[in-house]
């Protein structure tokens, strides 16, 4: 599928007076502080695809057993995660993965935790949807007509399917299903955090405390702006102007693990080694966006540390050690680790600093936002 903006036909359709940009963007709801985000050529976004893919999200009937739906998985108030260490699929299988935030997840130049080639919200819907190991939604071969036609004959559903792709005559599938979600995901954008209206210039709008906790942050001594800098305070970024060339795609063992002391990480989940088979990408995830980070506990891709105090001394500490059971070894010494992760000796002081500087990008206005809630 390609992932190109549509560079060309917005060059098409300028000479019609068009303003395509203003049209997705309106469509999209996104806000003038953020760049558009990007989207494959086949799904252009509309009004009438977000609010079939809102509502979509929102309903048990997409899980096969109608037990489940996204939103069981991703709520809003969590900044749509669960709350949980690792989430229960529909069937009741666990998942060895932190349900990640929702918020701007449309900048994020490759999704999952650990996956170097989905980098569409088209292609990463698949794996909640038809994934098998483990199940999360449980859509198959066996009993994808009968989710279908769940659809299908709901008449409110089939207008809405008509209406969000006019120009198809198949009715409903499940393509059309993952590009309305798409969609719906793509617009849950938002940069209404106090921190984001004390960069825009109110002074007042964060404390004293959280001004020096943003200096550290963002200074050599925690270092935390090398894997969480940028707009979305993530460094996997990609918007509709982003090109091939300057799109991001990182990974980092970040020493929460060292399993036998040569960098292994638990048998359960070892990270993009799984997909690359690479001895040296053991451990290694991508960083997360920050963006209501508060409301996201717990962190790390297993869920293992419970606290947001419990990270930021994570990082002071230069990893983690495990001192007993099957996962033992020093993080610390893990020898894949990058060398971002370094210990430093933090004051209590600065750790509180940093905390509440973190607390400021909490985005009430985001989590509040009816138009991502579920429909009447």
């Amino acid at each position: 599928m390609s992932v190109r903006f549509p560079l060309l036909l917005l060059g098409l359709l300028a000479g019609c007076g068009r303003d395509l940009e203003a049209e997705y963007r309106e469509a999209l709801g996104t806000p003038k502080a953020l760049a558009l985000p990007s989207f494959p050529e086949s799904n252009p976004p509309t009004r009438e695809k977000r609010e079939l893919g809102r509502r979509l999200f929102y309903d048990q009937r997409l899980s096969g057993n109608q037990t489940q739906s996204c939103a069981s998985c991703h709520e809003q108030r969590l900044a749509f995660t669960d709350g949980k260490p690792t989430s229960t699929g529909s069937t009741g299988h666990v998942l060895t993965r932190n349900s990640q935030g929702l918020q701007n997840a449309a900048y994020n130049s490759t999704l999952t935790w650990a996956n170097n080639g989905l980098i569409t919200l088209e292609a990463q819907l698949m794996v909640p949807i038809r994934g098998d190991r483990p199940v999360e939604l449980g859509v198959n071969d066996g009993n994808e007509g009968e989710v279908i036609a769940r659809f299908e004959s709901d008449a409110e559903y089939a207008a809405q399917f008509r209406a969000a792709f006019p120009a198809s005559p198949s009715g409903v599938t499940i393509d059309k299903v993952v590009f309305a979600l798409a969609t719906f995901c793509r617009s849950l954008v938002g940069a209404d955090s106090p921190y984001d209206r004390f960069v825009a210039g109110d002074t007042s709008a964060i404390s004293d405390a959280a001004k020096r906790g943003a200096d550290l942050f963002n200074g050599e001594k925690f270092e935390c702006f090398h894997c969480h800098g940028g707009v979305n305070l993530g460094i996997s970024y990609r918007d509709a102007r982003t090109t091939a060339e300057t799109a991001t795609y990182p990974f980092f063992n970040n020493g929460l693990y060292n399993v036998g002391g040569d960098g292994g990480y638990p048998a359960r989940d070892q990270g993009l080694y799984e997909l690359t088979l690479h001895p040296d990408d053991r451990g290694r995830f991508r960083p997360q966006s920050l963006r209501n980070v508060a409301l996201t506990a717990p962190y790390m891709h297993d869920g293992s540390i419970e606290t947001l105090e419990g990270v930021v001394r994570h990082y002071a500490a230069g990893g983690r050690n495990v001192e007993s059971g099957p996962n033992a070894g020093d993080g610390r010494l893990n020898p894949l680790k990058s060398g971002l992760v370094r210990p430093f000796a933090a004051t209590e002081q600065e750790i509180a600093d940093v905390l509440a500087f973190l607390e400021t990008l909490t985005d009430t206005t985001f989590v509040e936002n009816p138009a991502f809630s579920a429909p009447p």
